[in-house]
Protein backbone atom coordinates (compact mmCIF):
# COMPACT_ATOMS: atom_id res chain seq x y z
CA UNK A 1 0.00 0.00 0.00
CA UNK A 2 1.19 3.50 -0.90
CA UNK A 3 -0.33 6.95 -0.51
CA UNK A 4 -1.84 8.29 -3.72
CA UNK A 5 0.31 11.26 -4.84
CA UNK A 6 -2.81 13.26 -5.66
CA UNK A 7 -5.25 12.72 -2.79
CA UNK A 8 -3.24 10.78 -0.20
CA UNK A 9 -5.64 7.83 -0.05
CA UNK A 10 -3.96 4.44 0.34
CA UNK A 11 -3.72 2.52 -2.92
CA UNK A 12 -2.42 -0.94 -3.68
CA UNK A 13 0.88 -0.76 -5.54
CA UNK A 14 0.68 -3.91 -7.63
CA UNK A 15 -0.02 -4.97 -11.18
CA UNK A 16 -3.71 -5.40 -10.29
CA UNK A 17 -4.03 -1.61 -9.84
CA UNK A 18 -4.04 -0.22 -13.38
CA UNK A 19 -3.66 3.35 -12.05
CA UNK A 20 -0.71 2.81 -9.72
CA UNK A 21 0.67 4.77 -7.96
CA UNK A 22 -2.68 6.59 -8.05
CA UNK A 23 -5.79 5.28 -6.35
CA UNK A 24 -8.11 5.89 -9.32
CA UNK A 25 -8.35 7.08 -12.89
CA UNK A 26 -9.65 10.41 -11.59
CA UNK A 27 -6.48 11.10 -9.59
CA UNK A 28 -4.32 9.98 -12.52
CA UNK A 29 -6.11 12.37 -14.88
CA UNK A 30 -5.89 15.27 -12.42
CA UNK A 31 -2.12 14.73 -12.23
CA UNK A 32 -1.86 14.51 -16.02
CA UNK A 33 -3.75 17.80 -16.29
CA UNK A 34 -1.29 19.43 -13.89
CA UNK A 35 1.59 18.38 -16.16
CA UNK A 36 -0.26 19.50 -19.31
CA UNK A 37 -0.96 22.95 -17.88
CA UNK A 38 2.71 23.25 -16.82
CA UNK A 39 1.92 23.56 -13.11
CA UNK A 40 4.81 21.16 -12.43
CA UNK A 41 7.95 22.92 -13.57
CA UNK A 42 11.30 24.02 -12.24
CA UNK A 43 11.57 27.80 -11.97
CA UNK A 44 14.30 29.48 -14.00
CA UNK A 45 16.75 31.09 -11.59
CA UNK A 46 19.23 32.23 -14.25
CA UNK A 47 19.31 35.95 -14.96
CA UNK A 48 17.99 37.06 -18.34
CA UNK A 49 20.69 37.62 -20.94
CA UNK A 50 20.80 40.81 -22.94
CA UNK A 51 21.58 40.79 -26.65
CA UNK A 52 25.05 42.15 -25.91
CA UNK A 53 25.79 39.09 -23.71
CA UNK A 54 25.80 36.76 -26.74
Amino acid sequence: MVACPQCGELAEYSSTNAYRPFCSERCRLIDLGQWASENYRIPDTNPKLDEEDY
